[in-house]
């Protein structure tokens, strides 16, 4: 089950000033040694450090193979490659393209496959309002009212770019960049 909200598009130079969209509530984000823990319960014959050793490698070989320019796919999850973060403008030829001052950086992209692509979901059935079903009942001294579990989202977007991100719509080549740690 996804658990949306809804926020307001505060950008008064967007088309899509106060519409209204919505963005799944993140409760928490699990790295690595989680996963490893979490893959580790279902019953599998290994280890969570052995789980946790083999996602370790895959990351490292999947970065390596994304620098030798080929993409990853891993089916049901994702497509992953690289793109170029050109500079606005751009140059006025190719004899005066410059790496230095034309390219901004490399960003890591993630193009939803399989079962995540929209059009494979029942969206009435997978996803949630946030305020729906998430509403903390408060301790007896008082303590959690008013406060959503899984704590402050301010690390995600915050709805204010018009719902502008790039993001996989229905598999037909949108594109979810991570540059930083930032969604463009």
């Amino acid at each position: 089950m996804i658990i949306y909200d809804l926020r307001q598009n505060k950008n008064k130079d967007s088309k899509a000033f106060k519409k209204w969209f919505a963005y799944p509530e993140i409760k928490e984000t699990v790295d690595l040694d989680d996963l490893a823990a979490h893959m580790s319960s279902h019953n599998m014959p290994f280890s969570k450090g052995a789980i946790k050793g083999i996602l370790t490698d895959m990351v490292s070989c999947i970065k390596e193979l994304l620098l030798e320019g080929k993409n990853v796919k891993i089916a049901d999850l994702a497509i992953f490659s690289l793109g170029i973060k050109n500079t606005k403008g751009g140059a006025d030829s190719e004899k005066e393209f410059s790496v230095v001052k034309h390219i901004q950086g490399v960003k890591l992209r993630a193009r939803a496959t399989g079962d995540l692509i929209t059009k494979n979901l029942n969206l009435d059935a997978s996803l949630k309002k946030a305020t729906a079903n998430t509403s903390p009942q408060p301790s007896p001294n008082g303590e959690g009212a008013g406060q959503t579990e899984g704590g402050d989202n301010s690390n995600q977007n915050s709805g204010e770019n018009g719902g502008q991100n790039s993001g996989n719509t229905g598999g037909n080549g949108g594109n979810t960049d991570y540059s930083g740690g930032n969604m463009d």
